[in-house]
């Protein structure tokens, strides 16, 4: 089952991802980018810089190693999809910001993963190892699984944007089952070691989520002192892409081990998302 998973599954939930993200998206979502740079840059700076150095002193900090190591870090590297868009708009945050930072992030995101990747493994388990990802066949895929269909989903919602707005609930909602059914597989195969796993990847997974949402928070509201914006940014760095996570560590790499903290903090942070969620809609009132 697990196998099936991996090799279609994951795929296609994240396929669909991808495409949900793309029938969000409309033309003036790109030229908003432009008209308002600022919030743009500060997003992108905490999603491509903050969150990934975050995940360093994470792993410095608890002296974790080998592929444990290894998966956090590439946990950092996947940004937000549809589930941060989705947050944005529960949240009254601004959801056009959310929408841009998703998809030019994800643009840019098949041309970073595999080669900081590929420093992970080679920092946190060594040159030697057995674990490989081709960077030309890693890039491939990528740009196959994340960016086309990104551009398929903006073809359909020009097209038919009715459908694609009804649609769009379905295929955020088929996307969440896949990657719970993969979840709950690489637990069953690991067996009684998930309990010792979990004893030392969730710390670190729970201290990235909620470092990170903290530090998004600050430094937008610091740096553009406007609420909604603020938000947006929290809930983007705070929700990582697991799915794509899930796909290089499991699917490309057929690890387990590395699997566990995208597995756990793609559970932990809806959990974290609808507390901030709850939090700010008080304050409102």
């Amino acid at each position: 089952m697990l196998t099936t998973l991996i090799a279609i599954g994951l795929p296609i939930a994240l396929i669909f991802i991808m495409i949900g993200v793309g029938l969000s998206l409309i033309r003036d979502d790109f030229k908003r980018v432009l008209k308002q740079p600022k919030s743009f840059i500060v997003g992108a700076f905490c999603q491509l810089c903050l969150l990934p150095c975050t995940a360093l002193l994470i792993i410095f900090i608890l002296g974790l190693n080998g592929e444990l190591a290894a998966g956090l870090f590439i946990l950092s590297l996947c940004p937000g999809g549809t589930t941060s868009n989705l947050y944005s708009y529960l949240a009254k945050a601004d959801v056009g910001l959310s929408v841009s930072l998703t998809a030019i992030i994800g643009f840019i995101t098949p041309f970073t993963l595999p080669f900081l990747s590929v420093w992970a493994i080679n920092t946190y388990v060594g040159t030697h190892s057995t674990f490989t990802l081709p960077l030309i066949e890693t890039w491939l895929k990528l740009m196959v699984i994340t960016v086309f269909p990104v551009l398929i989903g903006m073809a359909i919602r020009n097209k038919f944007p009715v459908l694609a707005r009804r649609a769009q609930p379905y295929v955020s909602l088929f996307s969440v089952v896949i990657l719970v059914l993969v979840i709950l597989s690489i637990c069953g195969k690991l067996g009684s070691q998930i309990f010792e796993y979990i004893v030392l990847a969730g710390p670190a997974t729970l201290m990235l989520n909620i470092m990170t949402m903290f530090l998004g928070f600050t430094a937008g509201h610091c740096l553009l002192n406007n609420t909604a914006q603020s938000r947006t940014i929290t809930l983007e760095v705070g929700l990582q892409n697991g799915t794509l996570a899930l796909l290089i560590t499991t699917g490309m790499l057929n690890n387990s081990v590395m699997s566990i903290a995208p597995s756990i903090y793609s559970l932990l942070m809806f959990f974290t998302a609808s507390l901030f969620t709850y939090f700010v809609l008080k304050k409102d009132k």
